[in-house]
């Protein structure tokens, strides 16, 4: 009898954009790229991590997505997006890093759909 194979390859959220064209570019401005598109989806990577955009967006759906993206250097990503232009460019907020008190640090993006990416690193 065959063994069933259960490994898993990849998982990725469809994050929803109100503006397909103007998130797609915030994305890659933010330093993810695109690889694909078609059909109203666009795959984004930056190193390990992925996620797909979709043309599509329910506005209660949207602006309560949230992201979690685990980094080496928040510290770093902090600076690179203020650094970016994005918050003036797309009208977007960041919120302060924060120590937080289950052994976190990081910090809250949001892009120019509401969705809050919480960007963070562990702390030893």
């Amino acid at each position: 009898m065959r063994m069933p194979n259960l490994q898993i390859t990849e998982i990725k959220a469809f994050v929803p954009s109100k503006d397909f064209a103007l998130s797609k570019q915030f994305y890659q401005d933010l330093g993810f790229t695109m690889t694909s598109e078609g059909g109203g989806i666009a795959y984004f990577h930056l190193g390990q991590a992925s996620f797909l955009l979709q043309d599509f967006c329910a506005e209660s759906f949207a602006e309560n997505f949230m992201m979690h993206l685990l980094v080496e250097d928040v510290d770093s990503w902090w600076d690179q997006i203020q650094a970016s232009g994005v918050l003036t460019k797309y009208g977007v907020r960041v919120t302060a890093l924060e120590d937080q008190p289950w052994r976190m640090r990081d910090f809250c993006l949001y892009d120019p759909s509401g969705v809050l990416w919480r960007i963070g690193q562990n702390m030893d």
